[in-house]
């Protein structure tokens, strides 16, 4: 037990911390040596006011943040939508990356939390590239899917928001995603809860919700419309390639 609580001491205290990397110095070393050195600077800015922030555990990472920025720019993303907004790093880390007339559909159920990071937003000159909608993600998704202009139209879209609607999100959203386009689903390993065992001690939140992120990544595991890759960014992160 002393050896437990030792080792949870000695977590990584940096703000949206998830790594699932069993040493924090090697965490560290990422941030120090390629993330934070390449930052821009208003994703700087918007980190270190989220980290003030009650609720910051919510914020995607840096090291996902780069990722993300990285991906964007890999497959040319022009069109693209986030669910899940909170104070909006990774919006900002997707609308650095978009070209000048990239559009990013954006939905969060909390528009206070975005309007913290939207000053920052609005600093770094990509605010225009953003359409903010406030509520629940379900029924604008399935106003979109009613029109069939919308089917594959999108490029991107990076899913960071209530885990037990993933399912019902990617059922929308395969709709809406472009052959060759990407789907991102966030938290995929859930604090690592994804292999814990059913006493292991959690908290109230982290259980309620692992069911609901086993249940997606079995059903991303056997989707024959997409190929996926899991990887061991942040808290886990699925992309979901589609291909029919």
């Amino acid at each position: 037990m002393a050896d437990q609580n030792q080792s949870e001491a000695g977590r990584h205290q940096e703000v949206g911390h998830k790594s699932l990397l069993q040493s924090d110095a090697l965490y560290q070393y990422i941030l120090d040596t390629s993330v934070y050195p390449r930052e821009p600077e208003p994703m700087k800015e918007l980190r270190e006011i989220t980290a003030k922030h009650p609720w910051n555990i919510m914020t995607t990472s840096a090291d996902e943040g780069q990722f993300l920025n990285m991906l964007l720019k890999l497959i040319n993303a022009k069109n693209t939508m986030e669910i899940g907004v909170y104070t909006g790093y990774s919006l900002l880390a997707t609308a650095l990356a978009l070209p000048e007339d990239g559009k990013i559909l954006a939905m969060d159920i909390n528009k206070e939390n975005y309007e913290l990071g939207l000053p920052v937003i609005q600093k770094a000159g990509v605010a225009h590239k953003i359409t903010f909608k406030e509520g629940p993600a379900l029924p604008v998704l399935d106003e979109l899917v009613k029109d069939e202009k919308n089917h594959g139209s999108y490029d991107f879209i990076f899913v960071d928001a209530d885990k037990d609607n993933y399912l019902n999100y990617h059922k929308r959203l395969i709709d809406l995603v472009k052959v060759g386009g990407v789907i991102g689903y966030d938290n995929t390993l859930w604090n690592g809860s994804v292999v814990a065992p059913p006493d292991a001690p959690l908290r109230k939140y982290v259980r309620y919700y692992r069911d609901f992120v086993l249940e997606l990544n079995k059903a991303l595991a056997v989707d024959p419309r997409i190929e996926i890759c899991m990887l061991p960014v942040g808290d886990g992160v699925t992309l979901c390639r589609r291909i029919s």
